[in-house]
């Protein structure tokens, strides 16, 4: 879907509030309007860069609702590879080292002011549940 008649049909919400949220999709850079690829007068919504980097968030939370949203058995789309027609695997979250990591496994820690893209492995360790601290 690319026009606004298209996801106003899709989503069957009101004009006005649908105006109001792709207006706010197009001014935080996640859509762009672009002239319809057909050649014709209207406008079409592209995702933009910004957008489709938010394809592993939306993901997250797509399959999060798979697991908790719906009855055993019920039926709901399904997200498949393109090449291989298989659904695709759960994201996982994982250390620079491959170790599959859960919540509890992460903390949140402030950024040196100085230089902000580096990292540093040291600071993002936390001890294990259990392990003494000294």
């Amino acid at each position: 879907m690319r026009r606004f008649g298209e996801f106003q049909k899709s989503l069957g919400v009101a004009k006005g509030i649908l105006t109001t949220r792709l207006r706010n999709l197009v001014a935080l850079e996640i859509l762009r309007l672009a002239p319809a690829s057909d050649g014709s007068a209207y406008q079409e919504y592209l995702l933009t860069e910004k957008g489709r980097a938010l394809f592993h968030i939306v993901v997250g939370l797509r399959q999060w609702g798979e697991q908790y949203l719906y009855a055993p058995g019920e039926a709901h789309s399904l997200l498949v590879d393109n090449e291989s027609g298989r659904p695709v695997e759960r994201l996982e979250l994982r250390s620079s080292d491959g170790r599959i990591l859960d919540w509890e496994d992460t903390s949140v820690r402030k950024r040196s002011s100085s230089s902000p893209k580096q990292r540093n492995p040291a600071a993002t360790k936390r001890p294990r549940r259990g392990a003494s601290e000294s």
